[in-house]
C-alpha cells in the first residue's frame, strides 16, 4: 500500500481495495454457509472496512487488532463443527470426580460446588458476580487497546499470547467434550446433542436488573460442550501476567480481583466446574510458557519484528 507523502490520509491503489473487498466478500459467503447469516458478521466487514479506509492510525489499529478478529470468527465457526461429532461427551464421570475432589457435604448430602452455591446464593453476589462475568471481554480488549497505544511491542506479545491460548483450549475442546455444570442441572447425564446454550445462573442478574444481556450473549454460545477447559478463568490470567510484567502497580490489584471474581462467578452460576478453572489456569500458564519459548525463535520473532512496521 502506498501512502501520500506527508499526508495522514492513505492513498489506496485498485489491488489494495479488491484485496479488502475480496476478503470481506470471502468471509461473509464462507460464514454463510457454515454458520449461517448473522448481522454480527456484517457489522464486523463495517468496522475493520471503516477502520482501513479512514486513516493511516485506524488502519494501523484494525490491523494490529486483526489478530483478535481471527480469534473471533475461529470461534464462531466452531457451531459448523460441533467437537460432539468428533469424540464422546464427558457429562457424569467428570461430575462424580468434581464431587470426590471438591464435594461439600450439606444436610447429609454430598454436592458439588455449584450445587452447594447454588442453594446458598443470594441476590447481590448474583449482581457482583454477574459485573465480573461481563469483564472476560472488556478487560482483554481494554488492555490490549493501552498496550496498543503505550506499547506496541508488548501489545502484539499479549494478542499472541491470548490467541495462543485460545487455540490450546479449542484442542482440548474437541479431544475432551465436556458437559457443564448446568447441563448436568437441566438435562442429567443423557447426551442431548444440539442442545442450545444457557445462562445458567447468570440468568438472575438479568431478573434482578431486568436486562437481557447474558440472555442474549449465551443465545449465541458456539459450542455448550466446550467446558473444559474455562477459558473465562484463563483470559484474566493472561492479563494479570502482562500487567505484571510491565509495572503496572495499582492497577494489577484489579486484574487479580477481576481474576478472582470471574473463577468464583464461573463456579458460583454454573457454567464451569473447579476441575475446569483449574484446567483454564493451567492453559493459560501453557500458554504464556509455550509463546515465551517460541518468542526466542527466530520464525515468531521475525513475524513480531513485520508486525510492529505494520502497526507502528
Amino acid at each position: 500500500m502506498s501512502e501520500k507523502l506527508g499526508s495522514n490520509q492513505p492513498f489506496y491503489n485498485i489491488k489494495d481495495i479488491v484485496i479488502v473487498t475480496a476478503m470481506s466478500l470471502f468471509y461473509l459467503v464462507l460464514s454463510y454457509y457454515l454458520v449461517g447469516f448473522n448481522s454480527n458478521q456484517v457489522v464486523l466487514v463495517l468496522i475493520f472496512n471503516g477502520l482501513y479506509y479512514a486513516s493511516v492510525p485506524t488502519r494501523k489499529f484494525i490491523l494490529g487488532f486483526s489478530i483478535f478478529i481471527v480469534y473471533w470468527i475461529l470461534f464462531d465457526y466452531m457451531k459448523a463443527f460441533p467437537n460432539y461429532n468428533f469424540n464422546r461427551v464427558h457429562i457424569r464421570e467428570l461430575y462424580e470426580l468434581e464431587k470426590h475432589l471438591f464435594g461439600i457435604h450439606s444436610n447429609g448430602v454430598l454436592l458439588t460446588p455449584n450445587e452447594y452455591l447454588r442453594i446458598h446464593g443470594s441476590a447481590w453476589i448474583d449482581i457482583v458476580g454477574g459485573i465480573f462475568y461481563l469483564m472476560w471481554i472488556p478487560v482483554p480488549l481494554g488492555f490490549a487497546a493501552y498496550l496498543f497505544f503505550a506499547k506496541k511491542e508488548e501489545f502484539l506479545k499479549f494478542s499472541m499470547t491470548f490467541v495462543l491460548v485460545n487455540l490450546i483450549g479449542f484442542v482440548i475442546y474437541y479431544l475432551y467434550p465436556a458437559a457443564p455444570p448446568w447441563y448436568v442441572q437441566y438435562h442429567g447425564f443423557v447426551f442431548i446433542a444440539h442442545t442450545h446454550s444457557n445462562p445458567a445462573g447468570l440468568i438472575k442478574f438479568d431478573h434482578l436488573l431486568k436486562v437481557g444481556i447474558f440472555q442474549s450473549i449465551y443465545r449465541q454460545g458456539s459450542n455448550v460442550f466446550a467446558a473444559m477447559p474455562s477459558l473465562h478463568s484463563s483470559y484474566p490470567v493472561i492479563v494479570l501476567y502482562y500487567g505484571i510484567k510491565n509495572r503496572l502497580g495499582a492497577v494489577n490489584l484489579i486484574f487479580g480481583t477481576v481474576v478472582l471474581g470471574i473463577w468464583f462467578t464461573a463456579v458460583y452460576a454454573s457454567h464451569h466446574y473447579v476441575l475446569d478453572v483449574f484446567a483454564g489456569i493451567t492453559c493459560a500458564i501453557t500458554g504464556i510458557l509455550l509463546f515465551n519459548w517460541l518468542l526466542k525463535r527466530q520464525p515468531l520473532n521475525a513475524f513480531v519484528e513485520k508486525m510492529l512496521v505494520v502497526i507502528r
